[in-house]
């Protein structure tokens, strides 16, 4: 039953009935420990799922995969990858699935007629460039499938992205739309709105200490009975650099745990850790995400550069 629930909450978004829900679950372990706070990100490939301005940043050829078995199994992994094309510019490409397992069939009677499967896709493409000095835009374009049984739904949608960097203090300022777009076909006749999300954030390295600081106000397009409650979806992050080797991260989603609170008890809903452990060319990332009373999933991911 717990399963079957939580389907219901990523694959048909009860809360906000929106069919595409999973463009809202995190990508890349070392974004989820901090708590999602991605948006003003200027070194990591995994930015284009936060704001695709971040891709101008970006150096070499960076490919980075991830998979997160979520709770009562509810698979999920993502690729990603970027390359600069000489007189062009800088590209990046992802592909995003989750498969929500397999569930039993029955008619209006209960009577058991075999089994089906759900599952979600996202296939993007973007762009990144220098808008003028310090100064950067991006833009990416997404197909969207999801699919329950004999039934689905398609979309496609846009990404676009702001980002200021002042490089000689170490501020980073971002701004994104994400899932601006608009569905194309139905699960059955009516049309329902894509998870538009808002985002504007910014992130500082400290001068003197390893740690650079994130923090994140996310879904500020959504309306609200009063204004301040805009201010209730912020994220925090950290991430502390022990060495070239070893950083660890801490994060916290306000939302989340305002969402997952069971009465007046919500544990440690919206908190994040993890570390990220570089070997040669490899990086590896770690993330454990709570959800207080629901339970906890674990990530792991992998990044390269060539």
């Amino acid at each position: 039953m717990n399963r079957i629930i939580l389907f219901m909450f990523l694959a048909f978004g009860v809360i906000n009935s929106q069919t595409f829900r999973f463009l809202n679950l995190e990508t890349s372990p070392r974004a989820a420990a901090l708590g999602g706070t991605f948006v003003a990100n200027t070194n990591d490939v995994n930015v284009m799922f936060y704001n695709p301005a971040g891709i101008a940043k970006l150096t070499a050829t960076p490919v980075s995969t991830s998979y997160l078995m979520h709770l009562e199994e509810i698979n999920s992994a993502y690729v990603v990858g970027s390359r600069f094309f000489e007189g062009y510019g800088r590209f990046a490409a992802s592909v995003q699935y989750v498969n929500y397992g397999t569930f039993t069939k029955a008619d209006e009677y209960g009577n058991q007629t075999g089994e089906f499967g759900a599952s979600d896709l996202a296939i993007a493409a973007g762009y990144g460039n220098e808008l003028g000095e310090n100064f950067y835009y991006g833009i990416s374009l997404k197909f969207i499938y999801s699919g329950i049984d004999s039934y689905s739904s398609t979309a496609i949608a846009s990404d676009l992205g702001l980002m200021y960097i002042l490089p000689e203090t170490k501020w980073s300022f971002g701004f994104s739309v994400l899932n601006l777009g608009t569905q194309l076909t139905s699960y059955i006749s009516e049309t329902e709105k894509l998870p538009l999300n808002v985002r504007l954030g910014f992130s500082k390295q400290l001068e003197h200490l390893p740690l650079t600081f994130y923090a994140s106000l996310n879904k500020i397009n959504e309306t609200n009975d009063e204004f301040s409650q805009i201010f209730d979806r912020w994220t925090l992050g950290g991430e502390f650099r022990f060495s070239q080797s070893v950083s660890l991260r801490v994060g916290y989603d306000n939302e989340k745990r305002n969402e997952l609170s069971l009465g007046e008890s919500a544990g440690l809903a919206g908190f994040n850790v993890g570390f990220g452990v570089f070997v040669k060319l490899y990086q590896v990332d770690y993330a454990f995400s709570s959800f207080g009373p629901v339970g906890s999933v674990h990530r792991f991911g992998i990044s390269t550069s060539f």
